[in-house]
């Protein structure tokens, strides 16, 4: 990360950065760069040592400074070491707020917009955007599945990047004049402060439900997580809180101290409310209430859990001044969200969507949301990730139970033996009595999925969404969920004319 006013490199001095930070060897570093990946040092640049989830940082001072780092940043003195110190007693947000600085404050020249919660941040972020840009403004966006200054964008790394990345971005965003952004924020990017140093006009907290528990460990550490977001706010900004998930509204208190608080819901009364008026497999029409206006909106994107979060993503763009009438434009003009609730299945006599859930809350309500909407059988094939949180293996099993056929198989299994990973799955189906099989092989799971599917009927592929590989131990390999879903059906488009005979279940 460099610091940059026009084309003359900008010194920024730690002294003044972390008045209450101490020094060793100096009095005081002037930095123009810093990085926290030894890798990248260079003569001149600060390495910050972060204390990593699997290695510390410290055990690579001896690269960086032999690379050519001039400074450390530290949260404890490192005897020995041969260039000077800035001892701060957080490091990691010291850092997040030295990249920051480096890229001129960003957030400053931005209006700018996060979005949090278990589930919906990528559909409300999009959402966002689509209002934005079909309002007239140019609109930056970090997330799950890109990253984009305004004009080009990048397939993401992260879902909220590192604080060198992050700033960066939005430092591109300010030179290409953008000046409104949307952001996806992680729980684990916030325990990490990677955001530290951003200021945000708008956040919404989407829901809050179980997942990340193998990094957070319980239920009210992950609400914590969730909250930090409320101490990066703008005077005067906007909190957008659902009103129908008890998670979020959990938050309500601390957010009245520190923001302009706004509920958003389906189910209960609310302060932007949506009211069902049409839902199908082709969309969802719904009118919003927002104070005394009201409008009735149509989106392609199908359940009441989009629908909710279409009011997350009113209520940030209204505070951001996109009108009404923009909104109810944006959000018609979103066809789409890659993997979120993806129709797949084309001229096929039955319906097959590929959707990201990957947490018990997110399967349950994308198959209650295609259950209503479904006159034949809902079929779900699902997985669980490997090295995650083991707790909701059984879980996601439980909520797969609402599908009237249920195929088990791998997700992302990583290091784990994906058998083993389905035999923590496989409790939480038997302990309603559902009817399940198991294929390993995922790419056999989808085929079969379509073999047994019959005109009317539905098929979720739950889990990976957008991604286009499978981390099996070591080894990523190329697979999309969507692409084999549409070879499946190119396969099987020839027999519902007669002329070969469907699997039956």
């Amino acid at each position: 990360m460099t610091g940059w006013m026009g084309s003359m490199p900008v010194a920024v001095t730690l002294r003044r950065l972390f008045p209450m930070a101490s020094f060793v060897g100096c009095a005081d570093i002037p930095v123009v760069s810093a990085t926290h990946h030894s890798g990248e040092c260079r003569p001149g640049m600060l390495f910050a040592v972060l204390p990593g989830t699997r290695v510390h940082g410290s055990e690579f001072i001896a690269d960086a400074v032999e690379r050519g780092a001039s400074a450390l940043l530290v949260e404890k003195p490192v005897p020995g070491a041969s260039v000077p110190q800035c001892v701060v007693a957080n490091v990691r947000k010291a850092f997040a707020h030295l990249c920051s600085e480096l890229a001129g404050n960003p957030s400053e020249n931005l209006q700018l917009a996060a979005v949090t919660g278990t589930n919906g941040k990528t559909t409300v972020s999009w959402m966002v955007r689509s209002i934005l840009v079909n309002g007239g403004s140019r609109t930056g966006m970090l997330g799950s599945i890109e990253y984009s200054d305004g004009s080009k964008s990048e397939a993401a790394g992260l879902t909220t990047p590192d604080s060198g990345v992050l700033f960066n971005w939005l430092a591109q965003m300010v030179n290409q004049e953008v000046s409104r952004a949307v952001m996806e924020v992680s729980s684990h990017a916030l325990c990490q402060h990677r955001t530290a140093g951003a200021q945000f006009d708008a956040v919404a907290i989407t829901n809050i439900t179980q997942d990340h528990f193998d990094y957070h460990g319980d239920y009210n550490s992950y609400v914590s997580a969730k909250s930090m977001i409320l101490e990066q706010l703008k005077p005067g900004a906007l909190v957008a809180l659902n009103v129908d998930d008890a998670g979020s509204l959990s938050l309500l208190d601390r957010a009245n101290e520190v923001g302009q608080v706004v509920t958003f819901g389906v189910k209960e009364q609310a302060d932007v409310r949506g009211r069902v008026v049409e839902e199908s497999l082709s969309g969802s029409r719904f009118v919003i209430d927002v104070g005394d206006e009201k409008a009735e909106i149509w989106t392609p994107l199908i359940g009441l859990h989009n629908i909710s979060n279409c009011l997350a993503a009113a209520a940030i763009s209204s505070h951001l001044g996109a009108s009404l009438d923009q909104i109810v434009d944006g959000l018609g003009a979103l066809k789409s969200v890659p993997g979120r609730m993806e129709l797949v299945s084309g001229d096929a006599p039955f319906s097959v969507f590929v959707d990201y859930a990957h947490t018990d809350d997110a399967l349950r309500r994308s198959l209650n949301s295609l259950r209503r909407l479904t006159a034949g059988r809902l079929i779900c094939v699902f997985g669980a990730g490997g090295d995650r949180d083991k707790s909701k293996r059984p879980l996601l099993g439980r909520a797969a139970s609402e599908a009237d056929a249920v195929i088990v198989t791998s997700d992302n299994p990583r290091s784990e033996e994906p058998r083993a990973i389905i035999e923590d799955v496989l409790p939480g189906l038997e302990s309603v009595g559902v009817k399940y099989s198991v294929i390993v092989d995922r790419q056999e799971a989808i085929q079969r999925a379509m073999q047994i599917a019959k005109p009317g009927d539905c098929v979720l592929i739950a889990g990976k969404g957008h991604e286009t590989e499978q981390v099996v131990g070591s080894e990523r390999r190329v697979f999309d969920d969507r692409v084999v879903s549409k070879n499946a059906l190119s396969k099987l488009l020839g027999t519902f004319n007669g002329s070969s005979k469907k699997v039956s279940a």
